[in-house]
């Protein structure tokens, strides 16, 4: 018997999962089908309580639903309560409410692209809910962490929610140097570029852009800056994997999948 889930979203037609997740199910032989839902801005609950009644195991929810699927979902996961959203619903009598974005963070940066991230100097920019998604599984790492933001109250208000992480402005940072750097702010779409001094890339150091698809602002300086590039096309497909783990038990080889997105 095939099992249903589906990605919730508005917009949603640009979404990847649907190939994502059918990728997964033929590689590890799970009967699923997984399909796109555009809900209503003022109907994202609806949406999701007339899919568990219709029998569907699961949902993925993407921008801007993160928020009020944590406030539906009555278990949730850890590193869901410390971000304070939700981007993996499971139904299974309730409603179980996880955050992989974190998760699929770390494993590109470690597995795919060999990173260690143990006792590395890691700068985190932006201090929204991506930003939150994304903290307590970089700490769980051992690295250390700095969140910086154009409004420095905003990343003082994220520090202050996790313990062992350092706030910064970005002219602060004209000192210091961090051997990953991850841009979580919405700054690609605008083709803007944070104000981060050029000196602040160590020597081998990794530049991280949660943005896929189009080559970034930021990862252009990164470049020019003497630093690795990556973009969060391996990011999406992780946290995925880590999404049909939770529902299917099974964690699926992501890295051919990253590889057919990419061709």
């Amino acid at each position: 018997m095939t099992d249903h889930y589906a990605v919730i979203g508005h917009p949603i037609s640009h979404s990847k999962s649907p190939l994502i997740h059918k990728l997964f199910a033929e590689q590890t032989g799970q009967d699923i089908e997984y399909e796109r839902i555009e809900a209503p801005i003022d109907g994202f609950e609806k949406t999701v309580r007339d899919l568990q009644g219709k029998g569907y195991k699961g949902c993925n929810v993407t921008v801007p639903f993160k928020f009020e699927a944590f406030a539906i979902a009555n278990r949730r996961s850890e590193r869901a309560a410390t971000a304070q959203a939700v981007n993996t619903l499971k139904f299974d009598g309730d409603m179980f409410g996880d955050n992989t974005d974190g998760a699929g963070l770390v494993h590109d940066i470690e597995e795919n692209l060999g990173v260690r991230l143990k006792g590395k100097r890691v700068l985190l920019m932006g201090a929204g809910g991506a930003s939150y998604g994304v903290t307590l599984p970089l700490l769980q790492t051992h690295c250390t962490l700095t969140v910086a933001n154009r409004t420095v109250e905003k990343a003082i208000k994220l520090a202050a929610a996790f313990s062992g992480v350092q706030a910064s402005n970005y002219a602060d940072l004209a000192e210091k140097q961090f051997d990953v750097v991850v841009n979580a702010t919405s700054s690609g779409l605008s083709d803007e570029l944070p104000p981060l001094p050029p000196g602040v890339f160590s020597e081998g150091a990794l530049a991280y852009d949660m943005m896929y698809g189009k080559e970034t602002p930021f990862m252009s300086f990164a470049r020019a800056n003497g630093a690795a590039v990556a973009d969060g096309l391996g990011m999406l497909v992780e946290q995925a994997a880590e999404a049909f783990y939770i529902w299917r038990g099974i964690r699926p080889d992501t890295r051919p999948v990253i590889a057919k997105l990419r061709s």
